[in-house]
């Protein structure tokens, strides 16, 4: 075979090569960006506000900040809080309460988000807030049970209003907590929403962050 050929076909090989490459790595990316799509509303349709708030938390359990090692998350961009500095649009923050209001949001409750008194920010002491502010703040030590979509908030000082965490309710089954989604939990990785049972502590790795309370949605 003449070298001219030779030499042909192994650019041909090669420019296939690289061409699939690029093609893999977008859909990596794409496939990364689209594993945490909430339901249809289709399948939201037939469920009530409690039950959509679960489905669409259980949707997002897996997801991890980008940059892995970061606090970059797609749920404080969706509030614009926080700081523009990461790749693909996202916002960077502490993010476990963004997440909680972006589930309810998705969800259909009742959602003010504005750093004021009574609303919703990326603080977990605005649950407190928002759920003094509007008559649906639980107290642990109050005998409510925890319902389906409730918000948990830990290590919660009214003096200082201030809160360790919080976490979506899927369901409690007795006295040792609730199970919950986490947003910005860090068990299973750095910064990623994850399921926990009968969490009754924000972190038992740390001191404090005991469960203060539970928030109740109101539909929008």
């Amino acid at each position: 075979m003449p070298a001219v050929i030779v030499r042909r076909l192994v650019i041909l090989l090669v420019a296939g090569a690289v061409v699939v490459g690029l093609v893999f790595v977008a859909s990596t990316r794409t496939s990364k960006d689209d594993s945490f799509l909430v339901p249809s509303k289709s399948g939201l349709v037939h469920l009530d506000l409690r039950q959509r708030i679960v489905a669409i938390a259980e949707s997002q359990v897996g997801y991890r900040t980008d940059p892995s090692n970061s606090y970059c998350n797609k749920y404080s961009a969706f509030w614009k809080a926080g700081t523009p500095d990461c790749p693909g649009g996202n916002y960077r923050e502490e993010w476990c309460a963004d997440f909680a209001a972006w589930v309810w949001r998705k969800a259909g409750a009742l959602v003010i988000y504005h750093l004021l008194s009574g609303d919703l920010d990326s603080s977990a002491a605005s649950f407190y807030e928002w759920g003094v502010a509007h008559g649906t703040w639980h107290a642990d030590n109050s005998g409510y049970r925890p319902q389906p979509g409730d918000v948990a908030v830990y290590g919660l000082d009214i003096y200082t209003t201030y809160a360790a965490h919080v976490a979506v309710v899927t369901s409690y089954s007795g006295n040792a907590g609730p199970n919950v989604i986490n947003g910005d939990g860090d068990r299973a990785a750095f910064s990623a929403v994850e399921r926990r049972a009968h969490q009754y502590r924000a972190d038992p790795r740390k001191p404090g962050g005991f469960l203060s309370g539970y928030v109740s949605p109101l539909p929008n």
